[in-house]
């Protein structure tokens, strides 16, 4: 069962700059773009770091302020001094930067995002070349997935492919991602990894368990689980 991937919603045409690009021109490819952020890459497409709006906002916030002479002063005050009296890229960007693998899943990918709080990560290769970006929009599109595309996925992959129930055993209905489960199965264990297995289909939002067995495994399905077997596997 294949789950969507980064590749599957990165935008391939991704704006660059180099290092020594100017302020003023970061300024029109962001405008120009239509983006909050470009990555800074090298000759070979590699990604050294980004510039983002908020690297260079920080020219206006701080423009015609004299310079503190504190003993004590923040880190990141003492960034955005820097970062204000910068002119190129290579002084603006954010470095090292923050990439992911263009087969990582989507939920890697925020998880990322969320433990590195960025709103966007360059997606390169294994030689660190750029081969696209994805944003925290991006990952949300696998939420616009068509019911009739989850309950394929849910019905071909999950209930055919893996587990093995025939036609006619369990009821498949999706809404606005909401898949509901209505059947009777033999095991404890297969409802388990049925509903298991369904919540990690592209695009279900949530799983509705309305699904009955003849068999109650689940003390077995946690002894083997205890001994290194996953539960609900024989």
């Amino acid at each position: 069962m294949r789950t969507w991937q980064v590749q599957d919603v990165m935008t391939a045409d991704v704006a660059t700059v180099r290092e020594d690009t100017a302020y003023r021109e970061i300024v029109d490819v962001l405008t120009g773009r239509h983006v909050t952020a470009v990555p800074v890459v090298d000759g070979a497409r590699r990604v050294l770091g980004v510039v983002s709006e908020a690297d260079l906002l920080h020219k206006v916030e701080l423009q015609g302020q004299p310079h503190e002479r504190r003993f004590f002063v923040s880190r990141h005050h003492r960034q955005a001094r820097v970062k204000a009296g910068a002119t190129l890229a290579a002084d603006l960007m954010t470095s090292p930067p923050v990439t992911v693998a263009p087969d990582a899943s989507l939920v890697e990918a925020a998880r990322i995002m969320g433990e590195r709080k960025v709103k966007r990560l360059p997606v390169v290769d294994d030689l660190d070349r750029l081969v696209g970006i994805v944003t925290r929009g991006d990952l949300l599109k696998v939420h616009l997935r068509p019911d009739a595309d989850i309950r394929r996925d849910v019905v071909d992959e999950v209930l055919h492919r893996v587990l093995g129930v025939p036609d006619g055993v369990v009821d498949v209905t999706v809404h606005d991602g909401v898949v509901t489960l209505t059947g009777q199965l033999d095991r404890w264990s297969t409802v388990h990894l049925a509903l298991l297995l369904a919540g990690h289909v592209s695009g279900v939002v949530e799983v509705v368990d309305a699904l009955g067995y003849a068999i109650d495994d689940a003390p077995m399905a946690a002894l083997r689980a205890g001994a290194g077997t996953p539960a609900g596997i024989a």
